[in-house]
């Protein structure tokens, strides 16, 4: 057991769920202030003694209509470093959405890596552990930082919430992408074992060359059976659209989407205007700001505050 006292920061833009999170663990968030300088600039610091304290700070790190997801990452830093500088014994980042974790590999000749970089960053500031959730490539993530890493998979949120809808029928998980099989496969298990009953597995083919999607083969079966359609976010909606239509045309009954981070860009009008899905869940890692009211009705947000406060009584427990 950890003799280090717990705090927990969050963030402005990430207050909410920072509470959500506090409640879990039946502590305060702890003080903090937040200036916005007439350039851009900023600064942030604790309001309270931390020297010799185990410190968390959550901040998700998506772009919105104030501030950039770069604008974020530098606020996180240098707030990460200031406790550091004010004695914390250790600080860990909760990064619900972790920017740039999509760029974790050379596709292009001089490709940057750019989530190697990230990870430089945080390690740059004293940051001594990361928690995140759903990154888009588990092993690239933990290969990145030097630092400790703790990954939480979405596949028990996830398949917790479709088990009892797809209870006494045929159900398969689908990849939209070979990349993301074994992110479904993790959802597919955990359906498995709550339904007590064989779910099926399936992916779809998908190239990416810049910035047009091609690949239509879909390896799996479908047919009579309900599709759950599996990835890490959703963007604009154009790859779960083109795994939707593809498991129609293969005779699914019915067709979800199902992703920990939705990012919603322009409101993914296409996305929620097609009928290809019958519905859209995501995790409350990013809130909804960008989806338009009428659109709402089709989409389900599942709290994950308990999966990060689980993390953090971890991660506090074993420092």
């Amino acid at each position: 057991m950890s003799r280090s006292p717990l705090s927990l920061f969050g963030l402005h833009g990430s207050r909410a769920l920072a509470e959500q999170v506090a409640g879990r663990l039946e502590v305060a968030l702890a003080l903090h202030e937040e200036r916005t300088f007439e350039d851009g600039e900023h600064k942030t610091r604790p309001l309270q003694d931390v020297r010799g304290h185990d410190v968390f700070v959550l901040h998700t790190l998506h772009g919105d209509a104030g501030e950039s997801g770069n604008d974020k990452l530098c606020r996180l830093l240098f707030f990460c470093g200031a406790l550091k500088d004010s004695g914390a014994a250790r600080v860990t980042a909760v990064t619900p959405y972790l920017c740039y974790a999509r760029k974790d590999r050379r596709t292009k000749p001089n490709d940057p890596i750019v989530t190697r970089y990230v990870a430089a960053l945080f390690e740059a500031v004293g940051v001594d552990r990361m928690i995140a959730m759903e990154v888009h490539n588990v092993a690239a993530f933990e290969n990145a930082f030097r630092c400790p890493t703790w990954h939480i998979d979405s596949a028990p949120l996830l398949a917790g919430h479709f088990a009892p809808l797809l209870r006494g029928k045929q159900a398969v998980a689908v990849s939209p992408d070979a990349g993301g099989s074994k992110r479904a496969e993790q959802v597919r298990q955990a359906l498995e074992h709550l339904l007590e009953a064989d779910v099926g597995s399936a992916y779809m083919e998908k190239f990416r060359s810049s910035g047009v999607v091609t690949g239509a083969l879909l390896a799996g079966d479908v047919r009579g059976k309900v599709a759950l359609i599996v990835d890490d976010l959703i963007s604009t909606g154009g790859t779960l659209l083109r795994a939707a239509q593809a498991c129609r045309d293969a005779g699914a009954t019915a067709v979800h989407a199902a992703a920990a981070h939705g990012l919603f860009v322009e409101g993914a009008p296409e996305l929620f205007a097609s009928r290809l899905l019958d519905g859209i869940t995501v995790a409350n890692t990013v809130p909804p700001f960008r989806v338009r009211p009428e659109s709402m009705p089709r989409l389900t947000i599942l709290d994950a505050s308990d999966m990060f406060a689980r993390a953090i009584a971890a991660c506090h427990d074993a420092s």
